[in-house]
């Protein structure tokens, strides 16, 4: 098949290599942050039903039977799309994460990494996205500062980040490492909070910063 253009669905269904247990693994990847959540298995039924749903559907080795992520732990997973890759015997599932991914309550699956790994230093940001959007999604609005922050509208949220603006401007002035380290993250996180009240997903913001990135 030619990657030049997108094949016709039903011709991609037939050409995926199962295992000689019937099995495909299916890496899930979320799509605000790029972030690897999980790997899982999908046999012709769980694949068929995830594209028809838009939810992820496995099948559990263990179990012996099909299973809708988060249909017991509410962690749902709302497919945006589903890749073959070129061997024909995997598949690359992007998807929008309620909740977090791993059983264990960790955001992902993969979350201990080996000493010579370097870590994903802005998969927080993903994390901190889906967080700020929970407490958006909180009805009690004096549950947290980001839900009292929120409630306050647009222009307050404005406010504060042209605050926290101002003071990793003061910090790097004043040649205040540490101080510089502190107030940034303050800002990221006001900066996504202003992204929630203006309906800016951090996905939209990284497509943005892709398209700005010089060829090679």
């Amino acid at each position: 098949m030619s990657g030049s253009a997108p094949a016709d669905a039903a011709e991609l269904r037939a050409s995926v290599r199962y295992n000689d247990a019937g099995l495909v693994p299916a890496i899930v990847q979320d799509a605000s942050s790029g972030r690897v959540l999980m790997l899982a298995w999908m046999n012709e039924e769980s694949l068929g039903r995830t594209l028809e749903t838009g939810q992820t559907w496995f099948w559990s080795r263990s179990r012996s039977e099909l299973w809708q992520k988060g249909a017991t732990s509410g962690n749902t997973q709302a497919v945006r799309s589903v890749v073959l890759d070129c061997d024909q015997d995997a598949l690359l599932v992007v998807v929008d994460q309620t909740g977090v991914a791993c059983h264990t309550g960790e955001p992902t699956c993969f979350f201990a990494p080996f000493a010579l790994e370097a870590p994903e230093s802005f998969a927080a940001l993903g994390d901190l996205e889906r967080i700020v959007g929970d407490r958006a999604a909180d009805a009690d609005a004096e549950s947290s500062y980001t839900a009292r922050l929120l409630a306050k509208g647009i222009d307050q949220v404005c406010k504060k980040v042209g605050e926290e603006a101002t003071e990793v401007v003061l910090a790097a002035k004043g040649r205040e490492h540490e101080q510089v380290v502190y107030e940034s993250a303050d800002l990221l996180y006001h900066l996504v909070v202003l992204w929630r009240a203006a309906g800016v997903g951090l996905d939209e913001v990284a497509d943005e910063l892709a398209r700005r990135r010089p060829s090679p």
